[in-house]
């Protein structure tokens, strides 16, 4: 009886039940409504009928009395259909008529009102009695008219329909009960696939995905918005991971470092300078630990961000032009160029500073390792509208990254093996890459052959009435060690 329980406190069953119920209800309730006006208007047609012979009878009898009447009605008696007729004199005996035998009390009560009886046709010997509804009344010299219809078709029409009715209400039971017995199979095998693939995860395998049918049905969307969650929560859960591991071995290195210069300073017992020199590079060492902490809380409160925080309209290329007015100093000392190329109408939804250091982060990233093996260093600065979007990239050209490993230096800590010669954390790009998942891009590395171009997709504000169109006003701006 488990099962059985089990599958009557779902939802599913519980609404299929109601759904039954009230279809059943209404399906039972238009069919006895047209039911009984089908049969008040067969009624009325009936007596109409009647009405109709009555009065074609009363005129025969007022022209040529009652000769001329038991004519007429032995003519239409003879006729084939449902019409019924009797004439009889005082004493009540018969004269002429189709109708054989009938109550009493009908030719008695000769007042001329409707009414329902059962009879035997003169023609139909031996066989049931059956219902007609007919109308009697009383002549000059006793006699007594009856004149009626006989109601077998409609009887057999009101039986017909309800026999539909019943096949109908039995068909839509059972027809109900299939549907919901393949859709609530349907609806808990989903549900059941969700609960195994729920369990699965609260086990601690993240990794694991609720099915998708791929209709796009409710159950879709809502496994697909689960999905989405589950893949933010496995990925905080790997970054946590990953930043745990990656403090623990790369912090170790600099701590070590620190503890063995303070243990050989002490050890060895030189002079006040030896003693200064080692202060001296234990606070530049407890510097670098602390630039390596700020950053990775900073990439943490960033990441704990709501989208949409401290949003605003930002101008991409005001902002361009104001860190390549920043850097152009420093890339002259480097013996380098900076260019920065900015089209079209460059309002942007986002974070001004935190876009800001997105720039400067990507700067400093191609002043480290993007210098070519030959000639002079190549930075641009490139903003561009596209449609509802603009991109802003950064681009070098320098040795650029291997395939493969363009994902990898996204994550904390990562430094590549040719770059580890110059200084760095392994945190400028993860930040970058939390800024971007903040305003609703992804930070994409592609190799141009020469140099790395790194880009992020903003989403555009509303563009101003009256403004000049996308691609109107460009301006391009290049500084070179000269200036200009």
């Amino acid at each position: 009886m488990t099962p059985l329980i089990r599958i009557v406190r779902t939802t599913a069953f519980k609404l299929s039940l109601i759904y039954i119920l009230v279809f059943s209800g209404l399906s039972g309730f238009l069919l006895y409504y047209i039911s009984q006006n089908t049969t008040g208007l067969m009624a009325r047609q009936v007596v109409q009928t009647v009405d109709a012979e009555i009065g074609g009878l009363s005129e025969e009898y007022a022209r040529g009395g009652v000769r001329a009447l038991v004519e007429s009605i032995e003519r239409r008696a003879r006729r084939p259909g449902a019409s019924l007729y009797l004439l009889v004199d005082f004493a009540g005996n018969a004269i002429v008529g189709n109708i054989a035998r009938l109550p009493t009390i009908v030719l008695d009560e000769a007042d001329g009102d409707v009414r329902r009886m059962r009879y035997s046709r003169s023609d139909t010997s031996g066989k049931a009695e059956q219902e007609a509804l007919v109308r009697t009344f009383g002549l000059r010299g006793g006699y007594r008219l009856l004149v009626g219809r006989d109601l077998s078709e409609q009887m057999r029409f009101s039986d017909l329909l309800s026999k539909a009715l019943r096949l109908w209400l039995i068909s839509v039971v059972v027809m109900a009960g299939i549907t919901w017995f393949f859709v609530s199979r349907r609806v808990m095998k989903r549900i059941d696939d969700m609960s195994a693939t729920s369990r699965t995860i609260m086990t601690g395998d993240l990794s694991q995905r609720l099915p998708v049918a791929g209709n796009g049905d409710e159950f879709d969307r809502l496994a697909s918005n689960l999905n989405i969650m589950l893949e933010r929560i496995e990925l905080l859960m790997r970054s946590m991971k990953d930043v745990t591991d990656n403090i623990a071995h790369d912090l170790k290195t600099p701590l070590t470092r620190l503890r063995t210069r303070v243990e050989a300073s002490l050890r060895d017992g030189k002079d006040e300078a030896a003693h200064r020199e080692a202060l001296e590079m234990t606070l530049e060492e407890s510097d670098h630990l602390l630039r390596i902490f700020d950053a990775l809380l900073r990439i943490a409160r960033i990441e704990a961000m709501t989208p949409g925080a401290g949003m605003g309209e930002v101008d991409l290329a005001s902002l361009v032009e104001e860190m390549a007015d920043l850097y152009e100093p420093v890339l002259e000392d480097e013996g380098g160029t900076l260019e920065t190329v900015c089209t079209g109408d460059l309002k942007v939804l986002g974070n001004r500073d935190l876009l800001a250091q997105v720039v400067v982060n990507l700067i400093e990233n191609a002043l480290k390792y993007g210098r070519p093996k030959e000639g002079d260093l190549k930075v641009t600065i490139e903003a561009d509208r596209q449609g509802e979007t603009v991109v802003l990239s950064v681009c070098d050209n320098g040795p650029g990254i291997p395939d493969g490993k363009q994902e990898k230096v996204k994550d904390r800590f990562v430094r590549l093996d040719e770059s580890r010669s110059e200084p760095g954390t392994g945190l400028g790009l993860s930040l970058v890459t939390a800024v971007s998942r903040l305003h609703g891009s992804e930070l994409r590395l592609k190799n141009e052959d020469p140099g790395l171009c790194a880009r992020i997709e903003l989403k555009a504000s509303e563009t101003r009435k009256g403004g000049k169109g996308h691609g109107q006003d460009k301006h391009e701006r290049i500084n070179d060690p000269k200036g200009g």
